[in-house]
């Protein structure tokens, strides 16, 4: 089998390409989903005073979806190869998601919506891992990301086909997406870490060792907990933004959409920025840091600022983001570092998904705290609470760059 070596130095190469196209498709499912989710319950003639709990069991259906394919597609990134992976992730998405098209009842958005889940929860971490492994050391951080900075883009696109055509046909050009992206995959090469390793007589792929080696586990663990303030970044503060605009923060309305775009505009942009703060400094450490810093700082204008004007609240957002796709881009890339390659995809296409698992507990907090507090306050101690869990994670966290990825665990 054809495969690359670590070699190569261009970080607009075709695999950071076909990586970027695949997050890009990754995000551009879960923002449209959050968009037709309540006209597709009602074309399916789901009752308005029960969208909510429906919506959200859909919605859950995904995220398990996401995170039992996290760990298949990571275990079979490890034994059985980056690239083949990676077909298999975007061919699963891409039939799930046509077939999400013709559904004619709850079930079946449902069962489509798992499936979907699954296909979509291989394609950032086993692309990451493929970009790290073919990318020298020197610019495995800049290609990384690109892969981010693009991926994240999807968001856009996804905004613009829900407001363009109907649910059915906009779960049509996802799958569409998906099958062009499947062609492109034909001219990329495996992995020549990952051909090189299976010549050791080592397990690969083994993610119950995640959790029965303590030193194993304490790198998993940190990895994960550094990306815990972007999904609350993501699901809180922007998805969620009229509901705070409400307690007395902007003088006028605001629209979800628009604070979820602008949020996603910033990230595709703080995803290189902080990506190129990281390799300027020669340094995973500080980009984290820097990231994280700016995300607090963003997070207090956010909650200290009153009456302001819509502008400057969609600015903050954008700020929001802005640090969010940065700490994103560099934790996919720590992730990857910390492991061997017998256990990288492993690590690094698990890590997101849990990650993005806990906006589950990070919703109940606020929701509990809510109800003696009030949602200002709960919002703002959840936020607090997500920033020091992060810092704490990277302070404890081994530098990564520069490191030679050429070894097993």
């Amino acid at each position: 089998m054809n495969h690359q070596s670590a070699s190569n130095t261009n970080p607009l190469n075709m695999v950071v390409i076909v990586a970027a196209l695949g997050y890009f498709v990754d995000i551009y499912d879960l923002i449209l989903f959050g968009i037709v989710k309540d006209p597709s319950l009602r074309a399916l003639g789901v009752p308005e005073s029960e969208l909510f709990t429906v919506g959200s069991h859909l919605l859950n259906m995904q995220m398990i979806g996401m995170l039992t394919g996290g760990i298949i597609w990571g275990i079979l990134g490890d034994k059985k190869g980056r690239l083949s992976t990676l077909f298999l992730t975007i061919l699963l998405y891409s039939l799930a998601n046509i077939a999400n098209g013709f559904v004619q009842n709850v079930t079946q958005y449902e069962w489509m919506r798992f499936i979907a889940g699954v296909g979509l929860a291989g394609e950032l971490g086993v692309g990451i891992t493929l970009v790290s492994e073919i990318m020298t050391k020197e610019s495995r951080g800049v290609g990384t990301s690109i892969v981010s900075g693009i991926g994240i883009a999807g968001a856009v696109l996804g905004f613009l086909i829900a407001d363009w055509f109907d649910w059915r046909m906009a779960y049509f050009v996802g799958g569409g997406l998906g099958l062009l992206l499947l062609v492109l995959r034909i001219s990329v090469y495996e992995s020549g870490l990952f051909e090189k390793s299976k010549s050791n007589d080592i397990k690969r792929g083994d993610f119950l060792s995640l959790f029965t080696n303590l030193r194993q586990f304490k790198k998993y663990i940190l990895a994960i907990l550094i990306g815990i303030p972007v999904w609350y970044s993501i699901s809180q503060l922007a998805i969620n933004a009229s509901v705070y605009a409400k307690e007395g923060i902007v003088d006028g309305m605001i629209s979800n959409a628009k604070a979820v775009t602008w949020h996603y505009v910033g990230a595709s942009i703080g995803a290189i920025l902080f990506g190129m703060i990281s390799e300027r400094y020669k340094s995973r450490r500080i980009g984290l840091f820097s990231s994280l810093g700016t995300l607090a700082v963003f997070i207090g204008l956010y909650f200290f600022l009153t009456g302001i004007d819509p502008v400057l609240f969609y600015a903050i957002t954008c700020g929001l983001g802005l640090a969010m796709g940065g700490l994103w881009a560099i934790f996919m890339v720590n992730a990857s570092e910390q492991f061997g390659t017998n256990l990288r995809a492993t690590v690094t296409t698990t890590a997101p998904n849990f990650v993005r698992g806990t906006t589950v507990l990070i919703s109940f907090g606020i929701v509990y705290l809510k109800q003696y507090y009030g949602i200002w306050f709960s919002g703002l101690v959840l936020g607090i609470m997500c920033i020091v869990i992060s810092l704490m994670a990277i302070y404890f966290t081994e530098e990564s760059f520069g490191k030679d990825l050429d070894y097993v665990e």
